[in-house]
Formats: structure tokens, sequence, C-alpha cells
């Protein structure tokens, strides 16, 4: 049996760490500009094309490098100091957007411009979510893990709310050029922001609670590093190290049925909600003829649901959590199935505002009982198993809802999405019987 944190929300407490008022800032810049991207390349592309198998490419695209980053990603994030890695992360993919900004400000941009744009932004965060979430397990109080959760997704949902309100209206007079320049500026306020969440160099190593601190290929890997003559030792020693990090790592997942159904129900949730952009754009332009300012008010919608989720999350008794967790997931799959029949912009984001909000409900729920279960230096690759998980259920979702909202309709999609959510249920009634 396991419980998760049963302490008081003291958000005087959370917000007077310094590490972590940085760290809400970072987050909250990171998605207000990941928000207007996503939105607005989506709307490029369909735009360009009239075509929802090419908007799904994007998706894809975007979420195929998790089938394969996070098993070394998660070894690193265990490794390294999550804090500089967050850092390099933030920096690479600025770069890369920044280049294909200007690309279409000078008038050349192509298709092929923002799928490998996406592919690099994607790649980045197959790692960087993983280590931002294991780094506010290190920065914020145990007792606090609820309440620092449920801030981190305020944050998360306040840049995505205000990139929603006004994605529609920048598109409009800058055209994808500004928007893809805006985002590519937050990723540098977000290493930045990340840098300043605490000094120096701090190793999960050190923070270990089980007895094995080190292997034998990490000792192995340790002395040839000390015989400089013996790089070929090292080179080998190194892999044995990275190998049995993963291997200790899914030897874990295998003796904790509970962190899986907590991770498989998770993985799922965050699947349905990248996936869901897909029909998402078609219902905004074919059903409710709203243009990218109808997308934008949708999103708005979302991230507004979302931010009271959270909040609301935050201040549940212990006793509700779990119950209310199989409650968010049921209504995401009934709600999406209706979702097609609405088919009037108000009632759509209200319906958007009500998946935001049990999104946020059942995110809370999970990460926080996952903080209080994984050790610290498990959460990396615990992490990153769900990355994978989650990859995988989107590039099938991504596909499936590009090819069956194209040749059998939107509400063939939107039923889709509601059996995918149907199976998050039945993942989330295992886990609360696993927590009694």
């Amino acid at each position: 049996m396991a419980t998760t944190a049963t302490h008081t929300v003291d958000w005087k407490l959370i917000w007077a760490q310094r590490g972590f008022r940085y760290f809400f800032v970072a987050m909250f810049v990171s998605l207000f500009g990941s928000g207007m991207n996503f939105a607005g390349v989506s709307w490029y592309i369909l735009a360009a094309t009239h075509s929802t198998v090419k908007v799904s490419w994007q998706v894809i695209v975007m979420t195929l490098p998790g089938l394969f980053v996070p098993f070394l990603g998660g070894v690193l994030i265990d490794r390294l100091d999550r804090r500089y890695l967050g850092v390099a992360l933030d920096l690479v993919r600025g770069c890369f957007v920044l280049a294909t900004a200007y690309i279409a400000w000078r008038g050349h941009l192509q298709l092929w411009h923002l799928y490998a744009m996406t592919l690099i932004t994607g790649t980045g965060s197959a790692m960087y979510w993983a280590t931002v979430n294991a780094l506010v397990q290190e920065v914020i109080p145990a007792s606090q893990f609820t309440g620092a959760n449920a801030a981190v997704l305020v944050g998360v949902q306040s840049g995505m709310l205000i990139a929603g309100a006004f994605v529609g209206f920048i598109y409009n007079s800058a055209g994808i050029a500004g928007i893809l320049f805006i985002d590519g500026l937050t990723y540098f306020a977000s290493a930045y922001c990340l840098y300043q969440v605490r000094r120096g160099y701090v190793s999960p190593r050190e923070h270990q609670r089980y007895p094995r601190e080190y292997n034998e290929a990490t000792e192995a890997t340790a002395e040839a590093l000390e015989a400089v003559e013996n790089p070929e030792v090292a080179e080998a020693g190194l892999s044995l190290a990275v190998y049995a990090d993963m291997r200790e790592g899914f030897a874990y997942l295998r003796q904790q049925p509970l962190v899986r159904a907590l991770g498989i129900t998770h993985a799922i949730m965050m699947a349905g909600v990248v996936s869901a952009n897909v029909v998402l754009v078609a219902l905004a332009n074919d059903i409710l003829h709203a243009g990218p300012q109808g997308l934008g008010f949708l999103e708005t919608g979302w991230a507004t649901g979302a931010i009271i989720g959270g909040l609301i999350a935050s201040q549940l008794r212990p006793a509700l959590r779990m119950p209310l967790y199989v409650a968010a997931c049921t209504g995401l799959a009934v709600g999406h199935m209706a979702t097609p029949f609405v088919a009037f912009l108000v009632g759509a984001v209200m319906m958007q505002i009500l998946f935001g909000f049990c999104r946020a409900l059942g995110g809370v729920v999970a990460q926080s009982s996952l903080m209080t279960i994984v050790p610290r230096h498990f959460m990396g690759r615990t992490q990153s198993a769900m990355a994978i998980l989650t990859t995988v259920v989107q590039l099938f979702m991504s596909v499936a809802l590009g090819w069956v909202a194209q040749g059998a309709g939107l509400i063939a999609g939107y039923a889709l999405l509601a059996v995918l959510y149907a199976g998050a249920t039945i993942s989330a009634i295992r886990a609360r019987q696993l927590m009694r």
C-alpha cells in the first residue's frame, strides 16, 4: 500500500524558495512560446495544405524522438546536474527556432523547414520535461510536492493561456515568422531562469537512498578515467554503466505496480492532449468556422480550465484525490465523445475548459503521488519511461486521428479520443485500488 503526501499546501513556503520562483517563470515563458509555436505552425500547415494528415505529421515529427531519446535521457537525468541539462536543452532549441524564423521572414519557408525545426525541438523536449519534473523534486520540500506541482502547472497553463489568447491575433498581424521569433526568444529567457534556480553543480547521485551507490560498471569507469592511458576501458566502462542504469530502472518499474498504473494513466492523458491538436484545428476551421482567432479562444479555454483545476487539486483532501482522479479521466472520455456535436464557439470553449480542468487535476495528483513514491535517483528514469509510453501512444493517435478525421469525419476522430481516455480511466481505477 502506498500513500501520498498529506500535508496542507503552504503557498508561502513554496514561493519562498528562490529556486522555485525562477523555475515557475521558466515554465511560464517556455510554454508561452511553445504554445504559440504549436498553434501557429498547425494553423499555417492546415491553411497551406488543407490537410489534417499534414497537420498530424507535425505532431508525429515532434513526438518521434520520444521513442529513442528517453532511453539515454533518463540515465543522463539521473547522473548530471538537472539544472545545467535543462539550460543546455533550452539554448539549443532556441537557436534552431530563431533560424527558422529568419527563413520565414526572408520568405523562403517550406513545410520541410517546419518539420525539421519540429524534429529538433521535439528531440529536446523528449528530455526536457523529464528533466524539469525531476528538478522540482530537488528544489521543493517533500511535504509540499502537491502544491509545487499545482504551482508548476499553473505557470505552464498561464503561459499557454496567454499564448492561446494572442496566437490568433499575432498570426494575423506578424505571421508565422513573428510567432517563431517570439518562441525562440522564450527559450533563452527560460534558460536564464533555470540557471538562476540555484548555484553550483548538484549531482542526483549524491542523494541516493538505496545502498547501491556504485556498481561494477561504474567502478570500472572510474578506475579507467583515473588511468588516462586506458581510454578504451573508460569508454567500455561508461557503456556498461549506462546499460546497468537502464536495467536497474526497468527492474524498479517491474517491482512497482502503483508507479506503473499512475505512469500509464498520466502518459495516456499527455498523449491525448497533444494528439488532439490534429482534430482541434479542424474543429475550429470546419465546424466552428472561427479561423485562427477561434483556435486561440479554444486554446485559451483549455488553459483557463487547467489553471482552475491545478489550483483546486492543490487544496484537495488526500481522501478525495484518487476518486476525483478517476472522475477526471471519465470526464475526458465522455466530453470528447460529445465535442463534435457542439457546433458553436462558446459551447466548444466551455468543453475545452472542462478538458483543461480534468487534465490539470489528473496531472497534479499523478505527479505529486509519483514524487512521493519514487526515490530521487530513480525519478529521471521513471519520467523517461513515462515519456516513451506517451510517445508511443501519441504517435499512434496522431496518425490515426489524421486519417480517421480526414476519411471518416471529425465525429469518428473524437470518438477515437474518447476510447483512448476510457483506457486512461481503467488505469486510474487500478491506481486507486493500489492506493488503498
